[in-house]
């Protein structure tokens, strides 16, 4: 099968992750990844919310948005109330980065991260995940400047890949094209001690065997260990 950009099927779109890209949050990127785009920011604060008071730990919350003019039809600010897909995607980057984080020796410190769609072409909360880990790392760093008695707060690294079914083809990181025909549909949340945090796979319309779900999930490895490789080259640039 040729893909509509010519990509073999176990190929990423092109990345890109530019680190400090903001100028005020303790630690942002740019990732790119095809013709997805996603500023990634961590600020820190320090304090936590009631009900860790007085508990020694730290916390980390996610907040997920895409910017309006980010697809080909204008999408509505969500002032008044949070959509569903919205809610599910926010939980899904803050458990993601709760997972590598060492968070009962934060101290009371609350890192709040935020994911903004640019420009949306597919795998838009996995571009998410894999970005918001860059610039949550790049935040400890200066954590660890200013306490540099705390011990190590990272305990795995993150990273996440879109992966799915596309005429008949498991393929690797679909873009928005592929994403809207696909029979099956996979995010994958996976961490470098090769350990899942989350897989998320739907069938539309005919159910997939257990053949398919093993190279979709191979395919996901594969695809993490690449954008954990290149998360390792930014952060020791």
């Amino acid at each position: 099968m040729t893909r509509n950009d010519g990509r073999q099927f176990n190929q990423l779109r092109p990345v890109k992750i530019t680190p400090n890209f903001l100028s005020h949050a303790t630690g942002s990127c740019l990732i790119e990844m095809g013709g997805t785009k996603v500023i990634c920011s961590a600020m820190v604060e320090e304090s936590v919310p009631h009900f860790l008071r007085g508990s020694g730990k730290g916390w980390l919350t996610a907040e997920y948005s895409m910017l309006p003019a980010s697809s080909s039809q204008r999408i509505q600010r969500e002032r008044q109330k949070m959509g569903g897909r919205t809610h599910e995607i926010q939980r899904l980057i803050g458990r993601s980065l709760r997972t590598c984080i060492n968070l009962e020796q934060l101290g009371e410190r609350s890192i709040l991260v935020d994911c903004d769609v640019v420009d949306a072409d597919g795998g838009t909360r996995t571009a998410s995940i894999t970005g918001a880990y860059v610039a949550v790392m790049l935040a400890i760093k200066k954590i660890q400047l200013k306490s540099p008695s705390l011990v190590p707060l990272v305990k795995t690294g993150v990273a996440a890949v879109s992966v799915g079914i596309v005429k008949g083809v498991a393929c690797l990181d679909l873009n928005y094209e592929e994403d809207k025909d696909a029979e099956v549909d996979m995010n994958i949340v996976r961490t470098s001690s090769n350990k899942f945090i989350e897989v998320q796979g739907t069938a539309e319309g005919v159910p997939f065997d257990d053949e398919a779900l093993q190279a979709l999930l191979a395919l996901g490895k594969k695809g993490v260990e690449d954008l954990l490789e290149i998360q390792k080259r930014i952060l020791e640039s």
